[in-house]
């Protein structure tokens, strides 16, 4: 497995556990359960731009795994 692979592989988990935290967010009635659950939003957020931008750069330094 390519570390572009893995990289793209990495984002997918973590937008799915963003979609799940969302999820959970909506349904808790507890204000300091949202409160983790947001800050937790927050945190996958900018790993997920971290990671997005360091998608682009692969790609850009290795073009055979822009699509991949």
């Amino acid at each position: 497995m390519t570390v572009a692979s893995q990289v793209k592989q990495t984002l997918a988990t973590l937008k799915g556990s963003q979609g799940t935290l969302r999820l959970y967010a909506s349904q808790t009635r507890n204000e300091e359960t949202k409160l983790v659950y947001k800050e937790a939003l927050e945190t996958t957020g900018t790993i997920i731009n971290d990671l997005e931008r360091r998608m682009q750069n692969l790609e850009y330094q290795e073009p055979q795994y822009k699509g991949n």
